[in-house]
């Protein structure tokens, strides 16, 4: 991921929950607000509830390359965390990142289709 860096601290995705946008889907939550800086920074959670670490670890991946794949779609500049639910271990691939992209859309996280090109 060229325009990104891990999100980490505790602290750090609890002023998310509390402070960022959030919008919810039955497979993902997302939650974006602005950093400051030039770059995104990327949180992925991925609870027990979802399984063994097999499938977590699964889930995270998929979520992982959805994001990297589509990088270039987004504005720079915001913390962002994938929160999956459980039907996110069942989905196919198509219908996480197809979910993946409604959601950032909707919470303005996509840049104008006139600035992509």
């Amino acid at each position: 991921m060229k325009y990104t860096e891990a999100l980490k601290r505790n602290y750090e995705f609890r002023r998310l929950y509390s402070k960022g946008k959030s919008a919810a889907s039955p497979y993902l939550a997302l939650y974006v607000r602005k950093n400051g800086l030039h770059r995104n920074r990327l949180g992925i959670t991925v609870g027990a509830k979802l399984g063994n670490a097999v499938k977590r670890n699964r889930v995270r991946r998929r979520l992982k390359e959805i994001y990297r794949l589509n990088e270039d779609k987004f504005r720079k500049g915001c913390d962002i965390v994938i929160v999956a639910r459980v039907k996110a271990v069942y989905a196919r691939y198509g219908q996480l990142e197809q979910s993946f992209l409604s959601l950032a859309q909707r919470l303005g996280l996509t840049l104008s289709e006139e600035r992509q090109q």
